[in-house]
């Protein structure tokens, strides 16, 4: 199994970013993704997650409105849309996938995720 997280970089405060998440190895339409971010001295936070297998979301407040979450089946992939960055934004992103059991509710934890994908770093300048 793998995944390939791209998309960081460095943006204004305003501005926007896609990243990408391909996933490998996986019967894509019966997982769940996961991004996630970290700063330094802090816990990783959940920021986004999407139910290949039925659609579901779940979106941190923090991101509601700003930040999308969506998926090319085809490609085996799946796309975080930042708009209108913040500078509390700025942090490494991982992506992270999950097998899902379907009688459970979409998973948020990261310690729910099976396989995480390398970060990817996402800088806001103020």
């Amino acid at each position: 199994v793998q995944l390939q997280a791209c998309g960081g970089g460095l943006v204004q405060t305003g501005g926007s970013l896609r990243l990408s998440c391909v996933v490998s190895g996986l019967t894509f339409d019966a997982i769940a993704i996961g991004w996630f971010r970290q700063v330094p001295g802090k816990e990783r936070e959940a920021v986004s997650c999407l139910s290949i297998y039925d659609g579901s979301t779940y979106f941190a407040d923090t991101v509601k409105g700003r930040f999308t979450i969506s998926s090319d089946n085809g490609m085996n992939t799946v796309y975080l849309q930042m708009n209108s960055l913040k500078p509390e934004d700025t942090a490494v992103y991982y992506c992270a996938a999950k097998s899902v059991i379907l009688t459970a509710p979409l998973p948020i934890s990261d310690k729910l995720y099976d396989y995480w994908g390398q970060g990817t770093q996402v800088t806001v300048s103020s």
